[in-house]
């Protein structure tokens, strides 16, 4: 009995298409044309195939197959043991992938510490918008790649200003200015307040460079809050020519 290429792909339940791969990568071998010019298989091609096919569908790689259909029954049994090993090296892998996948559901965790996510809760605790923690958790990333000691001490701060009520109210306040036009005279006040917060707190002028990064990261998101740190700049620069005295 011979069969043509769409009955020996029927027989082996694939598809005509997976037979001429298999040609053509050398599993499965390819007879000659007959008189009429078509291709005719005999039962061992159909034999074949199926074992291809089952070892294909159990996951062996199809580089492996050939060595496996003329394997001794012992070298079988070991390469068998070598591809079940290797596939449970990917499920391990796909497995962890899997679970890094599901942190990115809270994907902070990810890139920051347990401390510096809970700030970023807890800033969401006291209603701040989700886009200005999106703008702090970045700057937290910035601060740990360009100095990660200076992270335990930010943290006690940034705490610490959320245990103060009139620093919470400015952090609300800055927040809702968000959107605000540059011009709006709320940001005369807005910004009168945090002059007035940033005396009494006696905050030393001179910062770190990627201090200034991330100022300018957060203040580029919104031309009210460029507005903001421009005022106050300019202030404390006309505070320091001024000297303590005046």
């Amino acid at each position: 009995m011979v069969l043509t290429i769409g009955q020996l792909a029927a027989t082996a339940g694939v598809t005509v298409r997976t037979v001429r791969h298999y040609h053509h990568v050398g599993l499965l071998p390819e007879p000659e044309r007959d008189a009429s010019g078509y291709r005719r298989y005999r039962a061992q091609a159909a034999v074949d195939l199926i074992r291809i096919r089952t070892l294909a569908d159990a996951g062996v790689p199809l580089a492996r197959i050939d060595a496996l259909l003329h394997a001794r029954p012992t070298e079988f049994a070991s390469a068998i043991t070598d591809i079940d090993a290797e596939l449970q090296r990917k499920i391990d892998q796909l497995a962890e992938y899997r679970r890094r996948i599901a942190e990115l559901a809270s994907g902070e965790s990810l890139v920051l510490p347990p401390e510096v996510v809970a700030v970023l809760n807890r800033m969401r605790s006291l209603g701040i918008s989700e886009r200005r923690v999106r703008l702090e958790r970045d700057s937290w990333i910035l601060m740990q790649a360009l100095d990660p000691r200076a992270l335990p001490q930010r943290v006690r701060e940034k705490n610490a200003s959320f245990d103060d009520p009139e620093t919470t109210r400015l952090i609300l306040a800055c927040d809702q200015s968000v959107d605000w036009d540059p011009h709006d005279p709320r940001l005369d006040r807005l910004i009168d307040d945090l002059d007035a917060w940033e005396i009494e707190h006696e905050r030393d002028s001179g910062q770190p460079d990627y201090l200034n990064l991330i100022i300018s990261r957060i203040s580029e998101a919104s031309p009210a809050w460029q507005r903001i740190v421009d005022a106050l700049t300019h202030r404390a620069e006309r505070r320091r020519t001024a000297g303590p005295d005046s």
